[in-house]
């Protein structure tokens, strides 16, 4: 089994950390982390299913990948929005994700073509969101102990996964097939270290401020 196989398994495996996570700590899960754990449940059943519709002979699994940017949207939108305490943030929020509908729908038009301007769209608008968000941790009102915060965590994923990724779906169909592997064991190291850290996000106990 060659080395991007069996990382790719693993980064699709690991989609499976999060879920766990959110499973075991449930009961002390704030609005916030239980929507991130909803996404993170939805999220990682995408793999499998393109998986098995590559098995089942389906020639075109782009549709999927569509809907797993939209999907990823709508649920981001919803944590970000919900993390902001400023209602200034809130209306960046929603005027982000607007605009990055509006390009998701302008320019991905066809299906059954590989998202690269949603999936980039997605990508930037994340990376505002999370350097956004991290400035405000940094600036807090009130003492927090930043580091035994659920939110920073899965922020910190999020950054992590977008930034390094961000390249690699911007210039995906550019790459010849044969040597997309070799690209493909990027994503998905990021992608585990990425779920890591939603993980440990998820397993955070709640904190006080001071």
């Amino acid at each position: 089994m060659s080395l991007s196989v069996t990382l790719d398994i693993l980064s699709t495996s690991s989609g499976f950390l999060p879920v766990a996570a959110a499973l075991y700590n449930y009961k002390r899960l704030d609005k916030v982390l239980k929507i991130s754990a909803l996404y993170f449940l939805i999220s990682c059943t995408f793999d499998p299913i393109a998986w098995l519709l590559a098995k089942s002979g389906s020639k075109n699994n782009m549709p999927l990948f569509h809907l797993n940017v939209l999907v990823s949207l709508v649920f981001y939108t919803l944590i970000y929005y919900n993390l902001f305490s400023r209602p200034v943030l809130k209306k960046v929020t929603v005027t982000i994700a607007a605009v990055t509908l509006g390009l998701m729908l302008f320019f991905n038009t066809d299906i059954y073509d590989y998202p690269t301007v949603s999936n980039t769209a997605l990508s930037i608008s994340m990376i505002i969101l999370s350097l956004i968000y991290f400035y405000e941790l940094l600036n807090p009102l009130k003492y927090v102990d930043i580091e035994k915060q659920g939110p920073f965590w899965i922020n910190a994923g999020v950054l992590l996964y977008t930034s390094v990724n961000i390249f690699l779906v911007m210039l995906l169909t550019q790459i010849p097939v044969n040597d997309r592997p070799n690209y493909y064991i990027i994503n998905s190291i990021t992608n585990i270290i990425a779920n890591t850290l939603f993980s440990v996000g998820l397993l955070c106990k709640p904190q006080k401020t001071t």
